[in-house]
């Protein structure tokens, strides 16, 4: 039995990974009249043109079109939602890119205002994620779902609680666990003067290297699929990071212990949200819980191209639509008197826009020419070298999402921790497998545990994230050695040994992936918004700037229309 003081970290620890932190069915489809198509006229004439139609510039062009501005949204790709892309085949529904999103108020309000909020799906608020280490699978502490106190004794005392995973988990060895303990209820060394820390340096800082290793490392690897060791803490993982003030805020805690900082944010977050409740006419929901559509994430940017007129699956202009697709910008140049134009390379020629105001949402290493003319300075600033990796630009490493499935008679009959049932059931939202396990899948969601519907009742359903800014070699892989890798990381924790081979339903390899928050991140953001004031109406945004989780660009959506709408009046 390990010490008292095991189940205290493993407390904080929790609090650390869930503090904010890891139509009609589906949109109506309109029958267009295709005698509406019409080559777009050379020239356009708008208050706002958003550039790039990923899930910042859809949402953001939403919110901007139930405003009243006058807007075009303009997007390279055939499609809205950038990688967000949902297949459907066979009686399997799966992701493409990101699998599902953390439950924020502003999800639930656009899936509101879009009339889809009966196609939101919600997963079992009580399923843990768990950690492969030494070929078996550890669940992480989790309530099962109890609101209130009651949720919190849950999270402390339950079946899959805090206490018992101290006591007999076996996750993290003795003296990690002691060492944990030592930094969430005693203290930890202060931070180094002036030195931004990496992700790693923080969380060994205050907890030790056992629980990094363990714990943050595929945590992090999970999300980012980046590098801990050139991530930086503030940046990347913001919201952990200023647990810490808030541990050091309250004036008997000398020494930062971390668990007290964790609680006390709970309790802001409890007062925040009681203070700003969600509609009552919104459907229910619990912050931070995973969730998605009955038929996959698409389905919020297909209702929002629906909603601006422009029809899923169409490419070709319709009239009265505010979405122009493949369309690549070329150059974007200032207008004598105010506003900008910007010249596009489009299926039917060279087209140019008039903009009172522009915002773009494209991608940063697709950004840096176009804006030059504008804003040299910020051209140069998404440019400039990466002290970290020893390059230039935000870096955006290469990423694999591989999608099989495999009948559930091919999973080991294992009952797994803490009464959660045979693994051939997989109750958990995924596992994830720590780089000192020699596993290269990064991550493993076990899609069809978490939402209804995604797979035949016989099959197992398993999205796999490989790649990353450790591993960016896996680009050069062809598809079928990619998969062979996935199947060998799934065969060393979940299948028989005679399993047969996975049934591949999409394998999906995104070149330039997540952006990476590395050391001096928070640094060039700051120079970049400082720049942006020297040309009125031009904002340079997206998920380099204001988070790369799905409920960040949603957020970005809803909280930056009122800027530009306020940009706007005030010309009037």
């Amino acid at each position: 039995m390990k010490s008292p003081a095991f189940g205290a970290s493993c407390l904080a620890l929790s609090l650390l990974l869930t503090s904010e932190a890891f139509a009609p069915t589906t949109p109506r489809r309109l029958r267009p009249d295709l005698s509406l198509f019409s080559a777009a006229p050379a020239t356009t004439d708008v208050e706002c043109l958003v550039i790039g139609g990923g899930i910042s510039g859809s949402t953001l062009a939403h919110n901007l079109n139930r405003a009243g501005v006058d807007l075009l949204l303009t997007e390279a790709r055939d499609y809205l939602g950038g990688n967000v892309k949902s297949r459907k085949q066979d009686g399997f529904v799966w992701e493409e890119g990101p699998n599902s999103f953390a439950t924020q108020p502003s999800i639930v309000r656009i899936s509101h205002e879009l009339g889809i909020e009966d196609q939101l799906v919600f997963a079992d608020e009580s399923l843990p994620p768990w950690v492969n280490h030494n070929g078996k699978l550890h669940p992480l502490p989790k309530g099962k779902g109890g609101k209130g106190p009651k949720g919190q004794l849950e999270l402390v005392f339950g079946s899959n609680g805090v206490l018992k995973f101290g006591l007999l988990g076996e996750l993290l060895s003795i003296p990690g666990t002691i060492r944990a303990g030592i930094g969430a209820f005693l203290g930890h060394a202060k931070a180094p003067e002036g030195k931004e820390e990496t992700i790693r340096e923080w969380v060994t800082r205050t907890l030790g290297e056992e629980v990094f290793l363990r714990c943050i490392d595929p945590f992090v690897s999970g999300v980012y699929a980046g590098d801990p060791q050139t991530l930086s803490m503030k940046a990347a993982l913001g919201k952990i990071a200023r647990i810490e003030n808030y541990a050091y805020d309250i004036e008997w805690n000398k020494f930062g212990a971390i668990f007290y900082g964790g609680l006390a944010r709970q309790v802001e977050l409890t007062k925040e949200r009681k203070a700003d409740p969600p509609d009552p006419s919104w459907v229910e929901f619990e912050y931070g819980n995973p969730g998605s559509y009955k038929e996959g994430l698409a389905t919020l940017p297909n209702a929002i191209s629906e909603g601006l007129g422009q029809p899923v699956g169409v490419t070709e202009l319709v009239e009265g639509s505010k979405v122009r697709l493949q369309w690549k910008i070329k150059s974007l140049e200032t207008v004598e008197g105010g506003g900008y134009v910007a010249t596009f390379e489009t299926p039917e020629g060279v087209r140019t826009v008039n903009a009172k105001s522009v915002v773009s949402t494209a991608p940063a290493h697709a950004l840096a020419e176009v804006i030059r003319p504008v804003l040299p300075k910020a051209s140069e600033i998404l440019e400039a070298d990466r002290a970290a990796r020893n390059q230039k630009g935000i870096y955006h490493p290469p990423v694999y999402a591989v999608t099989v499935a495999y009948p559930k008679s091919a999973f080991r009959d294992v009952e797994l921790a803490n009464s959660f049932g045979p693994l051939r059931d997989l109750p958990g939202f995924g596992m994830l497998n720590p780089r000192s396990e020699g596993v290269r899948t990064l991550g493993t969601l076990w899609s069809s545990s978490l939402f209804p519907g995604r797979a035949p009742p016989d099959y197992n359903l398993l999205l796999n994230y490989i790649g990353g800014s450790r591993d960016v070699g896996i680009a050069e892989l062809t598809e079928s050695e990619v998969v062979s890798e996935v199947d060998k990381g799934c065969r060393t924790t979940l299948l028989k040994p005679d399993a047969p081979p996975p049934k591949l339903l999409g394998a999906k390899l995104w070149p330039t992936a997540i952006p990476q928050y590395e050391i001096g991140h928070l640094d060039l953001m700051e120079r970049l918004e400082k720049e942006e004031k020297t040309a009125p109406g031009l904002w340079i945004c997206g998920n380099y700037r204001s988070g790369v989780a799905f409920p960040d660009c949603v957020t970005f959506g809803y909280e930056h229309a009122k800027v530009v709408k306020e940009f706007l009046t005030k010309l009037k």
